[in-house]
This record gives structure tokens, sequence and C-alpha cells, in this order.
């Protein structure tokens, strides 16, 4: 009679959704928590262009910046303080592409000022020269 009296042990079973809500709650967890860098604080790179077309444009203006911030607005020297003095003399039309070509290890700063100055004077076509 033993043999009819023999009880089956169950198969031992995973349940898995439990499992799977505690995963779904650690990966929540890890990207609320997580500390993203800022832009300001990555070493970037910046390659060089290699698509870089002729800015060569018929009735352009170009300006020039050194890394020291000296400007040259088409062969006449000036500062960035009176290139917008320059810059109104000249009297460009508002449709008058302007190209700025910088060294390569010219700041952001003297860009992005040389700009300002040429949007202050409605000349919006701003082109920046590559190598």
């Amino acid at each position: 009679m033993s043999g009819l009296y023999q009880k089956r042990r169950k198969r031992p079973e995973l349940n898995l959704v439990p499992l799977i809500d505690v995963l779904v709650m650690l990966i929540f967890f890890a990207f609320v928590t997580m500390q993203f860098k800022q832009a300001t604080t990555m070493n970037l790179t910046l390659p060089k262009v290699e698509t870089a077309g002729k800015s060569e444009l018929k009735g352009s203006i170009t300006i020039s910046l050194s890394k020291d911030g000296a400007v040259d607005l088409d062969g006449q020297h000036a500062t960035m303080e009176t290139l917008d003095a320059l810059m109104r003399k000249v009297g460009a039309p508002k449709d008058t592409t302007v190209v700025i070509r910088s060294d390569e290890n010219t700041p952001l700063r003297y860009v992005t000022q040389a700009m300002d100055i040429c949007r202050k004077q409605g000349l919006n076509k701003i082109r920046l020269q590559a190598r």
C-alpha cells in the first residue's frame, strides 16, 4: 500500500512576476538618482571640416579674428570695441553676407561678439569660414 499513498512532490516553480517588478523598480531608481554631466564639463575636440567649400562670395564683408582678439574688417584693423562703428561706416545693405574667419584657437566669445555686432547692423547672413 505504500505505493498508493505516495505523495508526488510538486515541481518547484519560479514566480517571475515579482522578480520583474523588482527589476523594473531598480532600473527606475537608477535613472532617477543618476547624475548627468553638464555639457560645460565635457572635454570636446571638434573635428576639422572636410566638406567646407570656398567662402569667396562676391559683395561680402570679411571679418578676421585672431586668438588675441585683434579684428580685421576687409583689410582695416580694428578692435572689438571699434568694430561696431566701423560696420556702420561701411553701411552694407541688409542682404550682404558676412564671412567670419577666425583662428582655431580664438575664444568663442570673440566670434559671438562679432556675430552680435553684425546682427545689430541688420546683417543676418553670417557664415563661418573653415579650413
